[in-house]
């Protein structure tokens, strides 16, 4: 059909040119020349534009890019008639003003066919459509904005119309971009939708920073307006991809640079070795799972003692692992069960272990002392022990922000946890390393899915304490800097992950509701609780004692430490096992005196890595009577 057109288009421009080139009165001659060449022409024009593709294309998308290989098709076209005119149509001249009319002639009528096309497809189609548009305000009067918005001009099927960009630049109010002005400045939102009658606000992600979407979704719940997001939009500027916009989700509002990774590194660590996860059934453990797989593991050992988690973890990743030609094993076992634990070690022999296996409810490991010892602190001694005497290349321990300065049994229990693994590095030749990080997002028991259950039911929304911070990453973003660092360590490093700015849990209480559609005090109370048994108020990620340093990745630093011994603190271990039966204050007594800072009251100053935080907490500091999740 394409083709039909251009042969139709190519004769009609040709004896189109001789009409103007002779006022519409074109001798006998000129017209015997014209008949006689047409068919020469036609074909050699339409064999550089098949040479050179431009016949092809979706019309309604033409570009800028589309008319300049339209150009360069038609000036070939035109020298390659040139040619033949000279050289092969010995027995008649076409006169050269014919030929550079219908060089022109092919530009404006073939060109402006395929704009015209778009331009109806964008403009006018809308209106004329039965289909229901959204009018939208598009954030952002950029290069990408406008990209943005050509886009969505482009797919019908969103059913959106773009009636205005806003943009916080007042230099840009007024401007016409792309045919849709710049009707005003980003924090006149409300009054700008209601003026263009605008019900949908779009924002690129990329290009606005998280505070300023905060409070753009502030001011929108507040107007009734949809906020929607299109993410990592640079990707449109070139006009190949789809639009896809989708309601904003907090993870939009504690927005983390991607990481970036050495993925060589890691493959040389993981490719065909065997891989042993404890833990595996729960948040982390199954993220490292899923993202270990990615390199190709010969064999992927998956430990937990909730065979449900198992089960469903081996279904979603059996197909995964047949691609990648993984062997997935399960094995349900306690970590505690020191019998149990080595004759994993001594069937599949794992090059490489993450030990993601813990208790870290903070109130539920209070009033339960005990196990969180048998499993944290001697789960974790077994597994490593197991891994030093087989000979395992890497031992990985996945730690907690609460393991420093201590207020929680969990936290008490997560510290000693880091204190014997470092120790071991200096008896063993197994590469034994610690991660520390803080709050995920979206993991087993974490604030937000509480939150959300809280909202969904009519509230209210319970907070501890107003200035209550937490540090959160993404599990994907925490579990690939896991694996970065297993790549790093020599063995007694713990390795404590960038975690960015704290942020209020308050706020982001607040954020879930606005997220939801509802307003707070209207719609849903927020009640504060108070700090329960062994919460923190803030936490920290380096102890007093302890030397930050930086590694070769840049999201990734070191708390250099001296290491216990590892004599010392099995002899502290043995009577920590006895009390560990018995009654939880003397399991509480005994965590105080082997952990330092366990107890004791909070440090009136902390590292941030922010100077203003630190104001912050110093000014709440007088209403901390106890610190923790």
């Amino acid at each position: 059909m394409l083709i039909l057109f251009h042969i139709l288009a190519f004769a009609g421009i040709y004896l189109l040119s001789y009409l103007i080139r002779f006022d519409g009165n074109i001798p006998p001659t000129a017209m015997t020349l014209a008949w006689k060449s047409v068919t020469l022409l036609v074909m050699l024009k339409l064999a550089v534009f098949l040479v050179m593709g431009s016949h092809r294309g979706w019309w309604q998308y033409a570009s800028f890019a589309d008319l300049i290989a339209l150009f360069e098709a038609t000036t070939f076209g035109m020298i390659a008639i040139l040619v033949a005119d000279m050289v092969y149509w010995t027995d008649f001249q076409v006169p050269r003003s014919i030929i550079v009319m219908d060089w022109a002639g092919t530009l404006l009528i073939v060109g402006g066919i395929r704009g015209s096309t778009r331009l109806f497809r964008e403009r006018y189609y809308p209106m004329l459509s039965t289909q229901k548009t959204k009018r939208v305000l598009v954030v952002g009067a950029s290069e990408s904005g406008v990209a943005l918005a050509r886009a969505i001009q482009g797919q019908a099927s969103l059913g959106m119309q773009v009636v205005g960009f806003i943009d916080a630049d007042p230099k840009l109010y007024g401007r016409n971009l792309a045919g849709i002005k710049v009707v005003g400045r980003t924090e006149k939102v409300a009054l700008l939708a209601a003026r263009h009658k605008a019900g949908t606000v779009l924002v690129q992600t990329p290009t606005v920073s998280i505070p300023e979407l905060r409070a753009l979704v502030a001011d929108c719940t507040s107007a009734g307006l949809k906020v929607q997001v299109v993410p990592g939009f640079h990707a449109l500027l070139d006009g190949s991809l789809s639009v896809h916009p989708r309601d904003v989700d907090i993870h939009d509002l504690l927005c983390r640079d991607p990481v970036q990774l050495d993925g060589e590194s890691i493959g040389r660590l993981i490719r065909g070795r065997v891989v042993l996860v404890t833990g595996a059934a729960g948040s982390i453990g199954s993220e490292i799972c899923r993202q270990a797989l990615a390199f190709r593991p010969e064999r992927l050992v998956m430990l937990d003692h909730n065979e449900n988690g198992l089960f469903f973890l081996e279904r979603e990743l059996a197909s995964i692992a047949a691609e990648s030609d993984t062997e997935i094993v399960i094995r349900v076992a306690d970590i505690a069960d020191a019998q149990r634990v080595r004759t994993q070690f001594e069937t599949y022999r794992p090059a490489l272990v993450f030990h993601a296996a813990a208790h870290k409810h903070v109130p539920m490991m209070e009033a339960n002392p005990g196990e969180a010892v048998k499993n944290n602190v001697f789960g974790t001694r077994t597994v490593a022990d197991e891994a030093v005497r087989a000979g395992v290349e890497a031992f990985v321990m996945i730690s907690t922000d609460k393991a420093v300065n201590p207020t929680s049994v969990m936290g008490a229990t997560k510290r000693l946890a880091e204190m014997y693994v470092q120790s071991l590095s200096s008896v063993s030749a197994t590469r034994m390393v610690t991660v520390r990080f803080g709050n995920v997002l979206g993991s087993n028991g974490s604030v937000i899915p509480v939150f959300k259950q809280q909202i969904a039911r009519g509230g209210p929304v319970t907070v501890t304490h107003p200035a209550m911070t937490r540090y959160f990453m993404t599990i994907s973003e925490a579990t690939q800097l896991v694996l970065q660092a297993a790549t790093l360590g020599r063995g007694g490093e713990i390795f404590v992950l960038d975690m960015g700015e704290p942020v209020r849990v308050h706020d982001l209480a607040r954020d879930l509701i606005r997220l939801s559609g509802l307003h707070e005090g209207r719609d849903i109370e927020i009640v504060f609780t108070g700090l329960r048994p062994g919460e923190k108020l803030y936490e920290e990620l380096y102890e007093e004692a302890e030397t930050r340093l930086a590694t070769p990745h840049p999201k990734i630093f070191s708390a250099q430490h001296r290491p216990c011994s590892p004599d010392r603190l099995k002899a502290q271990f043995e009577s920590l096992g006895r009390a560990a039966v018995g009654a939880s204050e003397e399991v509480v007594a005994l965590l105080k005196q082997l952990v330092p800072g366990y107890g004791t009251p909070p440090r009136a100053e902390h590292r941030t890595t922010n100077p203003e935080s630190a104001v912050f907490h110093r000014q709440q500091d007088h209403e901390v009577a106890s610190v923790g999740v």
